[in-house]
């Protein structure tokens, strides 16, 4: 049983090795240190007591009690649950135990959460009332009862009727837990160290005879070694071997010294004790009736001296194995660091204490180490680790509450279907058409394509910051084919909100380099002009510009013909001429495109910078358009829905932030709640108010988050994408310039979700009014319809797609829609309405 230093530092690697198998995810299902991560990130900052349960029915009934005498039944406090038994935790308030140790043993525990538990005990008494915040270990509540006293306190031991530790980690090397910064406090579980065999060549046949004889045989080989419950146990068998080979008590062997359990650890404490040992000794072994002598006495302190120095040596070098590697995470030459400690062996025991520190000191002579006793026990640790769990919860419920306002019930969102469609029908209503906010434009498109379109076609794509122009060659017959070429030119901002002629000479110099790049200048083609932006249409080929979205601001341009207006600008430039056949809007382009792939496509959306739908309406319901039969294809521009204050009740105080600060405030209001170009300012907006409340980026606003538009919806696809860790995460928020830790990014996250998620949902309720409109207007129970789509947010987007599709299912249940991608763009769409254009007129001057 008597170790060398080389012994005990060859201990000290192996423990080493095993901690490294137990941080690390492939190797933590079979170390036998498993280094379970606590969720206790800091060390104690502040006072705080509260108070803390150590077991199940008679524990509630304990703290029933407890509260009784301390008059507090009738309030809810925030409890610590000190748990000392390993426990596997994903989150403070959640402890499943993996095993039971120090001789308990009760039925249906294990592979359970102990809170839950607690909880139904709590609940059967009925008479009062506990939240329970946190669950510690007790060596955890150790190291932050001593933490509260000396900030240095890393780490917790306890060396008593079990044992065991606990220290601050870095964050980056915890595999079994996301993030990278900072610490978390790690669970060792060292009482398991050797169960895979490692320590076989320390163990004697007295420890081999007590773990047979345990309940958990097998299991827990470094506590049976090294606690306290076990060392009055090793000294008995040792004790009984000596007398059957006659060195002790002349041969004598009692039915009391063969009795398990007889001689106890406070025993063994007493007879090493300095003065009176050598008579504590003899009076316990009187009792045990085998008539000692004084040179058995002396031989007995002996064995128990060798028992508890080998104790003392094990545990030294497992904590020597633990400052190594504090300090190797520090990268110090030296390590100044103090150890909190409790333990009736290391409280009781005369001399244990200083046999542990000399040898801890002569292990690692690289560390100075304080050993700090705790004098409250592990309750004090507790409390306070429940302190900092209150605050956090108190924190998330707040963030919790910001975000619920996001968060639309079935029920608000059939409100914002039904309000929807009242507002179709003032734009359809010849009398209410002029103040309605949904416009219902007409678009003159009165049919989807046929097959027999043919011909070589120009189309322009006008509606964000990039300018697409094409050719597109559409060829009919048997195998139809459509070949499409194009260049995508950008918009400057200064052009966006410049004159209305600079805006337009610069479209057609555009056209002007992509007729050079097609060799096509000399041939007078028809072209298609897709415009996105809210127009009053007289004809195919006539729109009036009600008004600019999407940060356009050119002058000279609302309420003027843009037909005419690009008629101009090409005239100026001389050096081409072209046939404008049709303006489109690119929802119209898009269900086109959809429709020449799929006839049954009656309705286009674009859910990308902006938002917007139409839709094949019967013809007899636009009533700012003669005729009364067929269809014709109605631009909604929704966008402006709720422009009436209709939204307002479920419109935020972040919602009206971002109009403030926008080029139309007031204007558009639909479409600054669900598009990509106002989402990630929603979001900014968010964050910075609780950055502000100092829920995020320690309440620091920094100059990146005051930037309007910094937070772009894209950065909201990738912080939303399922494959994505924390980590990259925060990376991302870096790329930005916001210094984040890994719960910073966490909120960032639900954030982003929340926001994204309503997008989804009312953009949704308007489609659900759409395609029940067409349901009704043709007298169905039940209508297949579909609906072709465009827009970077619902092709980028992981989740928009999805949580679209559903509302519109859960809102229209009579209508079975499918949604068709536009893979072309509304470009094709353009050629084709101008196709179909061309057609027609061929059609209209035969008749003539």
């Amino acid at each position: 049983m008597r170790l060398s230093d080389e012994t005990l530092k060859d201990v000290m690697g192996r423990f080493r090795r095993e901690m490294e198998n137990g941080l690390h995810s492939d190797t933590n299902p079979t170390a036998t240190v498993k280094m379970l991560p606590t969720f206790v990130r800091s060390l104690p900052d502040g006072s705080v007591f509260l108070f803390l349960l150590q077991l199940f029915d008679h524990v509630a009934e304990c703290l029933g009690d407890f509260m009784d005498k301390q008059k507090i039944k009738d309030k809810k406090l925030p409890v610590g649950f000190t748990f000392s038994f390993p426990c596997t935790q994903t989150k403070l308030d959640e402890a499943v135990l993996v095993r039971w140790t120090k001789k308990f043993k009760a039925n249906g525990v294990e592979g359970s959460d102990v809170v839950k538990l607690l909880n139904k005990a709590i609940k059967k008494r009925g008479d009062y009332e506990a939240d329970i915040m946190a669950v510690v270990n007790d060596t955890v509540g150790t190291m932050m009862t001593c933490g509260f006293d000396d900030r240095r306190c890393e780490v917790g031991i306890i060396i008593g009727t079990g044992t065991n530790a606990c220290y601050m980690e870095e964050l980056r090397h915890i595999d079994t837990v996301e993030g990278d910064e900072g610490r978390m406090c790690i669970n060792t579980e060292w009482g398991a160290f050797g169960d895979d065999g490692s320590l076989e060549d320390l163990r004697t046949e007295y420890d081999r005879e007590i773990d047979r004889g345990s309940i958990n045989p097998g299991k827990q080989l470094f506590e049976k070694m090294a606690s306290g419950m076990y060392m009055g146990e090793l000294v008995r068998l040792i004790l009984v071997k000596m007398a059957k080979e006659g060195l002790l008590f002349e041969g004598r062997i009692t039915p009391e010294l063969l009795t398990k359990g007889k001689i106890e650890t406070k025993h063994v404490s007493a007879i090493e004790k300095t003065k009176e040992g050598l008579k504590k000794c003899m009076e316990i072994l009187t009792r045990l009736g085998v008539e000692p002598s004084e040179e058995d006495c002396v031989a007995v302190q002996h064995v128990c001296t060798i028992v508890s120095f080998r104790s003392a040596n094990l545990i030294a070098a497992t904590l020597g194995g633990i400052l190594c590697r504090l300090k190797e995470n520090r990268g110090a030459n030296r390590l100044r660091t103090t150890v909190g400690i409790d333990g009736s062996m290391y409280k009781m025991h005369p001399q244990y204490s200083r046999r542990l520190h000399k040898t801890v000191r002569r292990l690692v002579p690289d560390c100075d180490v304080r050993f700090l006793l705790s004098e409250s026990g592990s309750a004090k640790g507790a409390a306070m680790v429940t302190a900092v769990a209150y605050r956090l919860t108190e924190q998330a419920r707040q963030i919790q509450q910001t975000l619920a306002e996001f968060r639309l019930s079935k029920s608000q969102l059939l409100e914002v279907k039904k309000r929807m469609r009242v507002e179709i029908e003032r734009g359809l209503k010849k009398e209410t058409h002029h103040e309605a906010t949904v416009k219902m434009l007409p678009t003159f498109v009165r049919s989807t394509p046929d097959g027999s379109e043919n011909g070589d076609f120009l189309a322009l794509d006008l509606g964000g910051t990039n300018f697409r122009v094409l050719l597109v060659r559409i060829r009919s017959g048997k195998r139809r084919t459509v070949e499409m070429h194009n260049k995508i030119y950008a918009i400057p901002t200064e052009v966006m909100q410049g004159t209305g002629e600079e805006l337009f000479d610069h479209i057609v110099h555009c056209i002007s380099d992509f007729l050079d790049y097609m060799g096509m200048k000399s041939a007078r083609l028809p072209l298609g002009f897709t415009f996105s932006f809210p127009c009053l249409q007289t004809s195919l080929d006539a729109g009036t510009l009600v008004t600019w979205t999407k940060g356009f601001k050119a002058t000279d341009c609302e309420g003027e013909d843009v037909v005419e207006l690009l008629r101009e600008a090409i005239k100026r430039k001389e050096e081409f001429e072209l046939d404008v056949v049709a303006i489109v809007n690119d929802t119209v382009g898009t269900m086109m495109t959809c429709a020449y792939e799929e006839p049954n496509c009656e309705v286009g959306l674009i859910a990308g910078t902006g938002s917007n739908a139409c839709y094949m309406e019967e013809l007899k319901n636009i009533e700012i358009v003669p005729g009364t039969e067929g269809r014709m294809c109605v631009n909604m521009e929704w966008g402006a829905f709720g422009d009436n204050g209709c939204l307002d009740d479920i419109r935020t105080v972040y919602d009206q932030a971002v109009d403030e600060n926008s080029l139309n405030e007031g204007k558009q209001r639909y479409e600054k709640m669900c598009s990509g170009m106002y989402l990630g300012e929603i979001v900014r907006q968010i964050l910075i108010d609780l950055t502000k409340r100092g829920f995020l980026f320690r309440g620091q606003i920094s100059e990146t988050l005051k930037t309007r538009g910094i937070f772009e919806t894209k950065f909201l696809s990738q912080i939303e994408s399922d494959r994505l860790a924390l980590l990259q995460v925060r990376a991302i928020l870096q790329q930005l310039g916001l210094d984040s830790t890994c719960d910073d990014s966490i909120i960032v996250k639900e954030v982003c979700g929340t926001v994204s998620r309503r997008a989804a949902q009312i953009c949704g309720a308007g489609m659900a009014a759409v395609v029940d409109k067409i349901r009704e207007n043709r007298g169905l129970d039940h209508l297949e319809v579909t609906v072709g789509v465009d827009g970077t947010l619902y092709k980028l987007h992981p989740h928009f797609s999805r949580i679209f599709q559903k509302t519109v299912k859960d809102l229209a249940p009579k209508c079975d829609v499918t949604f068709l991608l536009s893979e072309d763009g509304s470009g094709k769409g353009a050629a084709l309405i101008t196709a179909v254009g061309c057609r027609q007129r061929q059609l209209d001057a035969q008749q003539q």
